[in-house]
């Protein structure tokens, strides 16, 4: 029990993958502008993260490690993450079509979403068995939806603020999330 705590303080606070691997900038920059959207985009990327992990880890494990066509895990995952894509995306559109819209092109692109990726092949390179690939997978996600929503309340505030013209738009943006990765290292001391 105490491993799967620090696995997820780990993955949550101090190796977060946004603002520490610098995965998922893209939807992190894009989605951060109002925070129902960035919550929207959150609750997407946990339900397909977590699933995508644990499906990911059965087809490698079940699958391609058995047919020794383990070179294609990269396409098999991209598909398996896909299909999540595509179910979130129905769901949505049919319960929320407001934030389904306010998503706009960011929702497909979780395809593609550095984030979802890089933990299922994270989980098969750190030799995870399905629960603790499970909980990985739970626990990034939700290390990106703590740091965009967040950063969201952070650049939501900042808007208020009327900043120079200078920093105005992507620039007070990206010193803002600089800012917050290096709280987030202050983070590093907590899990040795």
């Amino acid at each position: 029990m105490k491993s799967y705590i620090l696995m997820i303080i780990g993955a949550v606070l101090v190796n977060n993958f946004v603002l520490m691997r610098y995965l998922g900038i893209c939807p992190f920059l894009g989605v951060s502008k109002r925070l129902p959207t960035a919550l929207g985009m959150s609750g997407a990327v946990v339900f397909v993260v977590t699933c995508a992990s644990a499906v990911t880890w059965m087809i490698y494990h079940w699958v391609l490690t058995p047919l020794a066509i383990q070179y294609m895990q990269t396409i098999a995952f991209i598909l398996v993450i896909a299909t999540f894509v595509q179910f979130v995306d129905i769901v949505m559109k049919r319960l929320s079509p407001g934030l389904h819209a306010a998503l706009g092109i960011f929702l497909p692109l979780i395809t593609t979403n550095c984030v979802v990726l890089g933990v299922s092949v994270l989980n098969i390179q750190m030799h995870h068995d399905l629960m603790r690939a499970t909980v990985y997978g739970f626990a990034a996600s939700l290390g990106f939806a703590l740091a965009l929503v967040i950063f969201t309340g952070l650049r939501e505030k900042i808007e208020r603020a009327n900043p120079p013209r200078a920093f105005q738009g992507v620039a007070i943006s990206l010193v803002t999330a600089g800012l917050l990765s290096l709280a987030f290292m202050g983070f590093a001391s907590l899990v040795k």
